[in-house]
């Protein structure tokens, strides 16, 4: 029987945001094998209904399950808003690590009093979301400007997070918030970090940190493995294995835009490191 120790570490998106939290998974453990399940058939999440959403998902947590994976990452903020308290429910045996937008960390780090939170519909709407902000920003005094980014989860499915209608909508998004004084903008969708590069362009010279939780996510689930004692044994690079609900050419796609993606914020990471 395999042990927990060898089994890989699961992660479910509903298609390419979650290679945001992989790249940073795969940087801080290395030697862990990742299953990595994307529901591309059905993306995006942000339009649908709770119902909907929590069904979609809980399809793929079964069958990362069938995989024999020892803790899944929701690496979705808007499948984490509809679902988590379902999975922990239902599956009370299994660890699931969720995303919760970084109000927090902004809210306490802002220097303006001004917060600028982007991030998809349902995110935004929720009353998850709406406790997180009152609890952590506007319970503190923490001005706080959510905005839906409709169009930027097709953008980045379809590969065009750097095309000019791209950067136009980024700019309909973020200049109220730096108009408003934002110096903190919350990524809170995990496809927003691929677009990276274009939000700085908009940003430009002005002072806005912009906060993506892939590392935060990543040392959580680090400690929840040393926690249980499931971290690998292994010395080696560990391999990810790409699955989903869209057809072959989709999960190549992903598979290839994946290990593109890690290139480049292994890059980014060495810079912030010599810098």
């Amino acid at each position: 029987m395999r042990s927990l120790k060898d089994s890989p570490i699961g992660l479910l998106d509903s298609g390419m945001g979650g290679i945001s939290i992989w790249a940073e998974i795969v940087r801080q453990l290395p030697c862990e094998e990742v299953v990595y399940w994307a529901d591309t058939a059905h993306c995006p999440y942000g339009g649908r209904s709770r119902e909907e959403i929590t069904a979609l998902v809980r399809k793929g947590v079964e069958v990362l399950l069938g995989e024999g994976v020892k803790l899944i990452v929701i690496a979705c903020n808007t499948a984490t808003t509809a679902a988590i308290a379902t999975l922990r429910a239902e599956w009370p045996e299994v660890l699931f690590v969720g995303l919760e937008p970084a109000v927090k960390p902004a809210a306490q780090a802002t220097r303006s009093g001004v917060v600028g939170v982007l991030g998809t519909a349902y995110t935004v709407n929720s009353e998850m979301f709406r406790q997180t902000t009152e609890r952590y920003a506007t319970g503190i005094g923490v001005r706080v400007i959510a905005t839906a980014g409709n169009g930027l989860v097709e953008a980045v499915e379809t590969g065009c997070e750097d095309t000019p209608q791209t950067e136009q909508l980024l700019h309909r998004y973020i200049e109220p918030m730096l108009e408003a004084g934002a110096d903190e903008l919350v990524l809170a969708c995990t496809h927003f970090p691929l677009l990276r590069p274009a939000i700085r362009r908009v940003i430009g010279g002005r002072k806005m940190r912009v906060i993506d939780p892939a590392a935060a996510i990543a040392r959580h689930t680090a400690e929840l493995l040393r926690e249980h004692g499931w971290q690998t044994d292994r010395t080696s690079i560990g391999r990810s294995r790409f699955m989903g609900s869209g057809s072959a050419e989709e999960i190549e796609r992903l598979r290839a835009r994946a290990e593109r993606y890690r290139t480049q914020y292994a890059d980014e990471q060495t810079e912030v490191t010599e810098a």
